[in-house]
């Protein structure tokens, strides 16, 4: 597996790191502190092709890869990973599932825009009683002439209070378990669709997130993305390349909990020399920067079989398993190592502490990425 870089992916990665450093890491702290949507910032990643990286240019996106849609993900998630996270959902929980199990009316009326960042997307499957157990949601879509007419209750949407549409998952047929689940193209302005307060949050808390209430809504039944029973199959497969997106946004705020602690330790002086040049903190810092790296290969290998038509899905929970973890891990050594002044909002690398931790949650927790990773080792 060939790991180097093209010109092309060079150039993305450079804009991705000049746009991040310039526009986004010096709104950072006010977007967090404010819990503020950074709408502005989503316009210039439309402008920049960011929003939709691996939709064909014919279909609004970049036509890129996906390894370069990780190569971006991580630089503006270092800058800040709220951003990254509307970044994130937007091209692979709404643009690809849209691109790979949506038909050709369906690409041209939601997918384009989506891309172009002209729309923005948010995904509901979790409810208040299903998460990782996508089968017991309660959500039901019952098939009324051309509608289907929606009632329920979806929880944690990452961008639900800013979105325009809504990739849902809903059950049609309950008793059939995950087979009786149906995805849909939901529009937000659709009569019977309601969003929640926004999520008070311990971080990214810049991107808004909410629950969705669905009221006797009717949906044309041209809306509903792919066939009948064929959710459980648009959710999971959609997650599996979600995860590599998660992955990148933690190798971000990894990498930016690392910086942040060399840096201080640089300027900082304990018993007449630099934090750094004590070997503790020098081993600290030496395995921060090895299993970082040891999770962007990981990201990188998945991010590779995706594009290249292969198996993905083992790699993906692998990548995203590790990311998260190392993000977590790194960003409490960089707090360590900045003592005191680790645990004030002045320096940026509690921010990172608290970001970092929704990683481990998010899109399969580290537990179920454990037994997809396990079931695939013992599957006959």
């Amino acid at each position: 597996m060939d790991f180097t870089l093209s010109e092309e992916q060079q150039l993305l990665q450079q804009t991705a790191r000049e746009f991040a450093r310039r526009q986004v890491q010096p709104r950072a702290a006010e977007i967090d502190e404010k819990h503020q949507f950074p709408a502005d910032l989503v316009k210039a990643m439309a402008e920049l092709g960011l929003m939709g990286v691996a939709v064909p240019e014919s279909e609004g996106g970049a036509g890129m890869d996906v390894l370069s849609y990780v190569l971006a993900m991580e630089e503006v998630s270092a800058a800040c990973a709220s951003t990254g996270v509307i970044m994130s959902v937007q091209n692979s929980l709404v643009c690809d599932p849209i691109m790979r199990f949506g038909n050709a009316e369906q690409k041209k009326e939601f997918l384009v825009p989506l891309a172009q960042g002209k729309k923005l997307g948010c995904f509901a499957l979790s409810e208040p009683d299903a998460g990782s157990d996508a089968a017991a949601q309660k959500t039901f879509a019952e098939r009324d002439g051309d509608h289907y007419v929606i009632n329920g209750v979806k929880n944690w949407i990452t961008n639900g209070p800013e979105a325009d549409l809504c990739v849902l998952l809903t059950m049609t047929q309950p008793q059939q378990r995950h087979r009786g689940i149906t995805a849909f193209i939901l529009p937000m302005d659709l009569p019977g669709v309601r969003r929640g307060a926004k999520e008070n949050k311990l971080g990214i808390t810049g991107s808004g997130t909410c629950q969705i209430f669905l009221e006797n809504c009717r949906v044309p039944a041209s809306l509903r993305l792919g066939d009948e029973g064929q959710g459980f199959k648009v959710a999971m497969s959609t997650l599996d390349g979600g995860r590599i997106g998660i992955a990148a946004q933690a190798l971000g705020i990894a990498r930016a909990a690392l910086e942040a602690a060399i840096t201080y330790g640089k300027d900082r002086k304990t018993f007449g020399k630099p934090v750094v040049e004590h070997q503790g903190i020098q081993f600290m810092l030496a395995d921060m920067a090895t299993q970082l790296d040891a999770a962007r290969l990981l990201t990188w290998r998945a991010a590779l079989l995706k594009s290249a038509g292969k198996p993905y899905g083992t790699a993906s929970a692998m990548a995203k398993l590790m990311a998260a973890e190392v993000a977590n891990h790194v960003a409490k050594d960089a707090l360590q190592i900045h003592g005191g002044y680790g645990y004030v909002k002045e320096y940026p690398v509690e921010r990172h502490f608290r970001d970092a931790k929704i990683t481990e949650i998010y899109e399969g927790t580290s537990e179920i990425q454990r037994l997809v990773i396990a079931r695939s080792l013992i599957k006959d």
